[in-house]
């Protein structure tokens, strides 16, 4: 879909989004659920690569935490979209990205919010988790350079997911049947299945945020002040 960053307003950066989950073929059966349900929830941002609206992305991350974590069984997702830049490649996608989420975790912890006690702020630990308004966060990563068919979207965006969505799959039996109907959808997509999806709790889920592939040499370039 081909747009104009300069002129696009909310609105059209919301539907933009919501076709491309509604793809039949897109894999992400959650952010289908979320879509669904009402559980999609979208703030325009102006750059991936400025700290322009990070104060009021926080805002919006703690009180969209504070309104919906309890609310209902479906998924919810809080998609920050930035009208630019189109051109980033996926290693100037995943520093721009992780740039803005060291900020807003800055931001945050100046704030004086807790870090949600039920994650790790330790990137490398399988524990891991962002923590805005002392609710823990999970984050996909879409831009329209991405190498994966599915984190390929027009313009760069940030999807946040609370973590205890995740621990609820599997608390209730279905984390496993969830992941498996991903990485199926995914694979069918692309061709190959991604190599980048590991199992909840296993690995820090910081080394799939950005969707770009990476070797066990990689370390995230983030540290939470509170950690």
């Amino acid at each position: 879909m081909q747009m104009s960053a300069q002129e696009t307003g909310t609105g059209d950066l919301e539907m933009a989004l919501r076709a491309f989950i509604a793809e039949e073929l897109f894999p992400c059966v959650g952010a289908k659920s979320a879509v669904a349900t009402g559980g999609l929830q979208v703030f325009a941002a102006r750059d991936v690569t400025s700290a322009w609206n990070d104060l009021e992305i926080v805002g919006e991350l703690t009180d969209w935490a504070q309104k919906d974590v309890h609310d209902g069984d479906g998924f919810r997702s809080l998609a920050i979209i930035f009208r630019e830049p189109a051109g980033l490649s996926e290693a100037q996608f995943e520093r721009a990205m992780w740039d803005r989420l060291q900020s807003l975790a800055d931001k945050d912890a100046w704030l004086g919010e807790d870090y949600d006690a039920s994650v790790s702020p330790e990137a490398d630990n399988p524990d891991f988790a962002l923590s805005f308004g002392g609710q823990a966060y999970f984050v996909v990563g879409l831009h329209p350079n991405a190498s994966r068919p599915a984190r390929r979207f027009a313009f760069p965006t940030l999807i946040f997911n609370l973590h205890e969505q995740f621990v609820r799959l599997r608390e209730e039996g279905r984390y496993e049947r969830f992941r498996d109907k991903i990485m199926k959808r995914d694979t069918d997509l692309a061709g190959t299945p991604n190599p980048m999806l590991a199992r909840h709790g296993e690995v820090s889920a910081a080394r799939q945020y950005s969707g770009r592939v990476v070797g066990e040499e990689w370390v995230c370039p983030f540290q939470d002040p509170r950690a």
